[in-house]
């Protein structure tokens, strides 16, 4: 499977997750149209401020078109259906983290930016998207909660910064985030940090 295809993939991913979201919060078509657009786009808006790159560069035909298509399709399937959206939603919103946050680490590397800003570019296209998306929809942020998120945009980022750009590369990268996600979802991993222990009562 090429690079292209998962980064369509991921695209679709981003915006069923916003779309579904929002039936979850009973939304009207408008909030499936923004909580969708908001996922898809958020975070490389945020990218392109923190970068000084134009924020109308995102708006390429073929994303747009396939964000569009997603969403109109989703406008006529059933609430019922969001259970099945539920089960298989991390795999593809794990998708969706890996292909975003390359995308966003491949623009800062190619602005000549160094490690700490390639790492920043692939953060805030990851996961801010999803983060606004969650903000609307009155939930707290899931990549507030899982620092999982946020470790494997760096990994990401790491990976670009170290010259990783074939087709061939980009697909392991995305395989890789999505196995370790996946095992993540599963085992329920966390950092063991102080700020994440249980309070302890006296």
């Amino acid at each position: 499977m090429t690079w292209s295809v998962l980064h369509t993939i991921g695209i679709i991913a981003y915006a069923a997750s916003g779309a579904f979201v929002a039936m979850e919060a009973k939304y009207s078509f408008i909030g499936i149209f923004v909580l969708g657009l908001t996922t898809s786009y958020g975070g490389s808006v945020i990218r392109n401020i923190v970068l000084d790159v134009p924020i109308s560069e995102i708006w390429d035909r073929q994303s747009l078109f396939v964000v569009m298509i997603t969403l109109s399709t989703i406008v006529f399937i059933e609430r019922k259906w969001v259970h099945h959206w539920k089960r298989w939603g991390y795999f593809f919103d794990s998708i969706g983290l890996a292909s975003f946050a390359i995308n966003g680490a491949l623009l800062a590397k190619s602005l000549n930016y160094d490690l700490g800003i390639i790492v920043i570019a692939s953060m805030f296209t990851g996961v801010c998207g999803g983060m606004v998306r969650d903000l609307l929809a009155g939930r707290p942020p899931l990549a507030l909660k899982e620092e999982i998120h946020a470790i494997l945009t760096f990994l990401c980022a790491f990976c670009i910064w170290a010259g990783w750009s074939s087709p061939i590369e980009l697909s392991t990268i995305v395989v890789l985030v999505v196995f370790i996600r996946m095992l993540s979802v599963h085992y329920k991993w966390r950092l063991k940090l102080p700020c994440n222990q249980p309070e302890k009562h006296l």
